[in-house]
């Protein structure tokens, strides 16, 4: 499936708070809820989640998206 483009040629970004479950590797770290790749303008302010000290989980107070560390 190819991504979504704007007019400008650019890509779309993801829809913030669409899932419930994100699986994020490493080289995503520092978390945060929405994360850089998902537009935020209709979405909560953007928190960051300590999820290498909760034990490879992490879930957002704001939409309550669970992320888990995948690598």
């Amino acid at each position: 499936m190819s991504a979504a483009h704007a007019p400008t040629g650019q890509p779309l970004p993801e829809q913030a708070n669409a899932e419930r479950r994100y699986e994020v590797s490493r080289s995503e770290l520092p978390l945060s809820c929405p994360m850089p790749a998902m537009g935020v303008w209709d979405s909560h302010p953007r928190v960051y989640l300590p999820i290498e000290s909760e034990g490879g989980k992490a879930d957002c107070p704001y939409c309550g998206a669970h992320f888990v560390l995948v690598d």
